[in-house]
C-alpha cells in the first residue's frame, strides 16, 4: 500500500463517495465541458485537498453532506485557478500531462476556469452552505492577491523573505487552511477550534509551498538536473533570496544579471543553482520548512487522538517529504 492510500485509511469510503459527488459537480448541457472536465478528472492529482477537508472533519466529528459539499467546493475552485495559472504562466503542462491550453488553446481554459468557479459557487448557494462559501471565497481573493503582488515582485526583482512569506501565505497556505477550517466548520466546530484548525492548515500551506520550491534546486529525472523552472520565469523563492541576501553587493549584481540573462546561456541556470548551494539557501529553507511544519502539528497537539488526527500529522509528514 502506497504512502498516500494509507493516509487516507480513515477516509477510504468517503474519498470514494466524494469522487462521485465531485463528478456529478462538473456535469454540463455542453458536450465540450464535459469532455474537457473528463480529461480532469482522469488526469486528478493525489487529491491532498480534499484529504485535508475530510481528515479535519473525521477528527472533530462525523462526516456529513457539509463536508462533501466543502470538499467540493474547493476542489472544484482549486482546479480553475490551476487552469487559469497555466494560462497566465504559459505552462502547456500538468502533471506530467499536456494542460488545458495545449489541448484546447488560452480561451477555451479561461472560459473552463470560469465555470468551474460557478459551479463551485453555485453548488455552496444550492445547498445553502453561506459560511462554507465565505471561507473558501476568501481564500480565492487572497490567492488572487498573491498572484499579482508576486508578478509586480517578479518584474523589479527585489522581493524579501518577509514578502516572500506574504506571496506562499496569500498563494497556497489559504487554500489549506480553508479545508482545515471548512472541515472543523462542517461538524460544527467552535470559533476557537476553527481557528487553531485554520492555523495549522495555514503552516502546513507554508511547508507545502517551501518544498515545491526546494524541488527546483534539487536534481530529478534521467538527466539529473535540477528544473530551475522558477528561476527561468524570474520568480524568486526562499532559497535564492536568502542567498541573494547574504551575498556582497557585487555578487549580488552579478547573480541578478544571470537570472535576467539566464536563457541566453546554458550555462548561467548551473551557476545560478551552485550559488544557491554553496550560500546555504537549500539547507536554509530546509530549515524554514521544518519550523512551519512544527508549528502546524502544534496548532493541533491539544485535540484528543484518534485515526484521522494521527493521518493528518501523517499527511503532512507527507506533504514535505514527498519526491515530486
Amino acid at each position: 500500500m502506497s504512502k498516500i492510500n494509507q493516509i487516507k485509511s480513515p477516509i477510504k469510503q468517503e474519498m470514494k463517495e466524494f469522487d462521485r459527488f465531485f463528478k456529478s459537480s462538473l456535469k454540463s448541457k455542453v458536450p465540450l465541458v464535459d469532455l474537457i472536465t473528463n480529461y480532469i478528472l482522469r488526469r486528478k492529482g493525489k487529491q491532498l485537498r480534499p484529504m485535508f477537508v475530510f481528515l479535519s472533519a473525521k477528527m472533530l466529528g462525523e462526516i456529513n453532506e457539509t463536508s462533501y459539499t466543502a470538499a467540493s467546493l474547493i476542489e472544484l475552485l482549486h482546479t480553475a485557478t490551476l487552469i487559469h495559472d497555466d494560462v497566465v504562466d504559459e505552462s502547456y503542462e500538468r502533471r506530467g500531462f499536456f494542460s488545458i491550453n495545449a489541448l484546447w488553446k488560452s480561451k477555451i481554459a479561461v472560459l473552463l476556469g470560469d465555470y468551474l468557479l460557478s459551479k463551485g459557487l453555485l453548488l455552496a448557494l444550492e445547498k445553502k452552505e453561506l459560511e462554507i462559501l465565505e471561507i473558501v471565497a476568501e481564500a480565492v481573493r487572497e490567492i488572487s492577491e498573491g498572484e499579482l503582488f508576486q508578478i509586480q515582485k517578479s518584474l523589479k526583482l527585489n522581493i524579501s523573505e518577509e514578502e516572500y512569506f506574504e506571496i506562499i501565505r496569500k498563494k497556497t497556505a489559504t487554500l489549506i487552511a480553508a479545508c482545515t477550517a471548512a472541515g472543523a466548520k462542517s461538524v460544527g466546530a467552535t470559533e476557537e477550534v476553527l481557528g487553531k484548525m485554520k492555523k495549522f492548515g495555514e503552516h502546513a500551506g507554508i511547508a507545502f509551498q517551501i518544498r515545491d520550491d526546494l524541488f527546483d534546486y534539487q536534481k530529478n529525472g534521467l538527466v539529473g538536473k535540477p528544473k530551475g523552472n522558477d528561476i527561468k520565469e524570474k520568480k524568486l523563492t526562499l532559497p535564492l533570496i536568502y542567498s541573494l541576501e547574504k551575498a556582497s553587493i557585487r555578487k549580488r549584481k552579478h547573480i541578478l544579471r544571470l537570472i535576467v540573462r539566464q536563457g541566453k546561456s546554458s550555462g548561467n541556470l548551473e551557476d545560478i543553482i551552485r550559488f544557491v548551494e554553496d550560500s546555504g539557501g537549500i539547507d536554509y529553507s530546509t530549515k524554514r520548512m521544518n519550523e512551519y511544519k512544527n508549528i502546524a502539528l502544534e496548532s493541533i497537539s491539544s485535540f484528543p487522538e484518534n485515526e484521522s488526527k494521527l493521518a493528518l500529522i501523517e499527511l503532512v509528514n507527507y506533504s514535505i517529504d514527498r519526491k515530486k
